[in-house]
């Protein structure tokens, strides 16, 4: 599995990073982003699944490897 974020798509509301703060972050402009080194591993996560959903725009995805 792999996490993403579409920055064109977040909000900057920080649910992810509330939700999973040891796979996501905030950058400067306060938009989401993975953490360098969680892409492929956060699917292992147990709270990743809930995080992609407390999204309020969807920006957060997850997509299998091989998809990519």
């Amino acid at each position: 599995m792999r996490v993403e974020v579409d920055k064109d798509r977040c909000v900057g509301a920080g649910m992810c990073a509330l939700t999973a703060p040891d796979v996501f972050t905030q950058d400067d402009d306060g938009l989401s982003e993975v953490l360098p080194g969680h892409a492929t591993a956060a699917g292992e996560h147990p709270l990743l699944k809930e995080a992609v959903r407390a999204c309020p725009v969807g920006a957060v995805s997850l997509t299998d490897e091989e998809s990519t």
